[in-house]
C-alpha cells in the first residue's frame, strides 16, 4: 500500500482522480466555494491546492474522497474497481485486521520542529468555508491523539480545530464523544488533557479515525492492520504517538476551565452547528511539520459535495455490520448509512432474511443503538433480503409496499444526538434526541401468504444477456440478482 499521503496524492493523479489547481485562490471562502461547485459535478476529483493566497508554502487537499468509489476502494488497498456492496463487505472484514504500529526515531513529520516561542499557527493556509464560520478551520480532514489517563487505551478522533491565534486552536467535541470523555478525566484531578492534532493526515487515518470502535480500542492498530504497518514517533512534550508520515502535527495541553469563543462552524448537516460559545482550547507548545506541507482539509455541506458523506457511509455500515455480528444476530444480508442522509449519519438501512418471530424488530433495536450505530442517526429502515440497501428506489418501493404504518413504526426516545441537529429545539436538549424504526419487511406471521414478487425468470434474463448485442442496446446490461423461484 502508499506509504503517506504523497504518495497517495502521486497514484490519484495516475488514475485520474486528482486536479492541481495551480492558480491563485484566497484560502477565505473562495477556496471552500471552488470544492464545494466542483462537487456538484459529475465524479468530482481530489483538489490540490498549491497556490495559496498569503499561505507561504503551504498547500491544501480537498475532496480527498468525495463520491469516488476509486478513492475509497486505493485507500483501503482494494481494486479501485470494486462496487459499493462489495466494498461495505470488504471493509467489514479489513475492519478487524489488528497489528501493532511501529515506532521510530527519525521521520520527515520532523523536517521542520518548531517550540513555542516561536510558534505562529496563522501562517498555515486554514480554510474559512463558510460566510458565518467564526474563523479559519485548519482541522477537519485531521486525526485527534488523546490516551485514557487510567489505561493504555489510545484514542483516535476527528474533531473540527479553528485557529484562534499563534500558539491557540479550538478544541470542540460533541458531549459524549471519547474525546470528551477522555479530557474529563484530566480536568477532574485538575491536570491538563495532554493532545496531538495531525492536520495533515494518511487517508485512511482520517477515515479510521472516523469511525465509532469500543472504547478501549487503539485506532492505529487498524490501521496498522489493514496497510501491514504504520510508522509512529513519540511526542517531545507529551509523550502521545504521532504518525511519523504525517504532513503538520501540534502537540500540546487542554487546560481545565481555560477557554476561548470558537464556532459557529458549517456542519456535515448541511447547516451551521453550535452558536459561538466558550469552548475548551489547546496550548501549542510544539509543531512538527514537513516541508511545503499539506492541510487536508474536508468540506462539510449537504451530499454532495459534503467530502466525508460518501465514505463514511460506507465505513460506518461495515462498522454497523461488524457490531451486528458480534451480537449474534444471523441473516444480515447488506447494510448502507445512505451518504445524503446528514454525512451518513442520519439513516441506515440493513437488508435481512427474517430467521424468527420479532427478527426485523431485533435488528432495528440493535442497530439503533450498537457503538456504531448509536450516535444521531434518526432513521433505521429494514428491508427484506430481496431488496438492495444500496439502491434508494428498491428501499423506497419497500416502505411503500411492505411497510404499514399503524404497525411499522417504533420511536426511540432519549437516544444520543448532538448540538448539530438543527431539529432539536430549544438548542440545550440537543444531545438528547429520538430516533425512528421503521419496519418495511413482509410481515413475518403472514410470510407465505405475501404477495408474490413480478420477478423474471433467471434461465430467461441469461438469455437475454447473451442477446445483448444483438438487440443494438449501447448500455451495459443492468445486474438483476433476484429471479422468480422455481417451482
Amino acid at each position: 500500500m502508499y506509504s503517506d499521503l504523497r504518495e497517495w496524492i502521486e497514484a490519484m493523479d495516475e488514475l485520474g482522480e486528482l486536479k492541481r489547481i495551480n492558480a491563485e485562490i484566497d484560502p477565505v471562502e473562495e477556496m471552500a466555494s471552488l470544492v464545494y461547485m466542483v462537487g456538484k459535478t459529475n465524479n468530482p476529483p481530489a483538489l490540490l491546492f498549491e497556490n495559496i493566497k498569503g499561505g507561504e508554502d503551504g498547500r491544501v487537499l480537498f475532496n480527498m474522497f468525495g463520491n469516488s468509489p476509486r478513492r475509497i476502494a486505493y485507500t483501503l488497498g482494494l481494486d479501485p474497481n470494486t462496487s459499493i456492496r462489495e466494498m461495505v463487505l470488504k471493509v467489514k472484514e479489513l475492519l478487524k485486521k489488528k497489528e501493532k504500529p511501529r515506532f521510530v526515531k527519525d521521520a520527515p513529520v520532523k523536517e521542520n520542529v518548531i517550540y513555542k516561542e516561536n510558534i505562529d499557527m496563522t501562517k498555515f493556509p486554514a480554510p474559512k468555508m463558510w460566510p458565518r464560520d467564526g474563523g479559519r478551520y485548519i482541522g477537519t480532514a485531521d486525526a485527534i491523539i488523546t490516551k485514557d489517563p487510567d489505561s493504555d487505551w489510545v484514542n483516535v478522533g476527528v474533531y473540527r480545530q479553528m485557529v484562534v491565534d499563534k500558539t491557540k486552536v479550538g478544541f470542540y467535541s460533541s458531549p459524549g464523544k471519547d474525546v470528551d470523555i477522555i479530557r474529563k478525566k484530566y480536568w477532574d484531578r485538575g491536570e491538563p488533557c495532554p493532545v496531538v492534532a495531525v492536520y495533515g493526515t494518511d487517508p485512511l487515518l482520517y477515515l479510521i479515525g472516523s469511525l465509532a470502535f469500543p472504547r478501549g480500542e487503539n485506532e492505529f492498530e487498524h490501521v496498522a492492520g489493514i496497510k501491514g504497518s504504520f510508522k509512529l514517533i513519540e511526542g517531545e512534550i507529551t509523550g502521545l504517538p504521532i504518525p511519523a508520515n504525517a504532513e503538520v502535527v501540534i502537540e500540546g495541553y487542554s487546560y481545565p476551565e481555560k477557554t476561548v469563543i470558537e464556532g459557529p462552524f458549517g456542519e456535515f448537516t448541511g447547516y451551521y452547528g453550535r452558536p459561538a460559545e466558550e469552548t475548551p482550547y489547546i496550548e501549542v507548545e510544539a509543531v512538527y511539520h514537513r516541508d511545503k506541507p499539506i492541510i487536508t482539509s474536508a468540506l462539510m455541506a449537504e451530499y454532495p459535495p459534503s467530502d466525508q458523506a460518501f465514505f463514511f457511509g460506507i465505513c460506518r455500515a461495515a462498522k454497523i455490520w461488524e457490531d451486528l455480528d458480534k451480537l449474534g444476530i444471523l441473516g444480515v444480508k447488506g447494510v448502507y448509512s445512505h451518504p445524503a442522509a446528514a454525512g451518513g449519519f442520519g439513516m441506515t438501512i440493513i437488508s435481512l432474511k427474517q430467521l424468527h418471530p420479532g427478527h426485523a424488530s431485533q435488528v432495528l433495536s440493535l442497530a439503533a443503538q450498537c457503538p456504531a450505530g448509536a450516535y444521531y442517526s434518526k432513521i433505521i429502515i429494514v428491508v427484506d433480503e430481496d431488496i438492495d440497501p444500496y439502491d434508494i428506489n428498491q428501499v423506497i418501493w419497500a416502505l411503500a409496499t411492505r411497510f404499514s404504518p399503524k404497525d411499522d413504526i417504533t420511536v426511540l426516545k432519549d437516544t444520543w444526538s448532538t448540538w448539530l441537529d438543527p431539529t432539536l429545539n430549544p438548542p440545550e436538549i440537543r444531545p438528547w434526541g429520538s430516533k425512528l424504526l421503521l419496519n418495511a419487511c413482509k410481515d413475518y406471521k403472514h410470510f407465505d401468504k405475501f404477495s408474490p414478487r413480478n420477478l423474471l425468470r433467471k434461465e430467461v434474463y441469461e438469455r437475454v444477456i447473451t442477446r445483448w448485442k444483438e438487440f443494438g442496446i449501447e448500455e451495459d446490461p443492468p445486474v438483476v440478482d433476484v429471479f422468480e423461484e422455481e417451482s
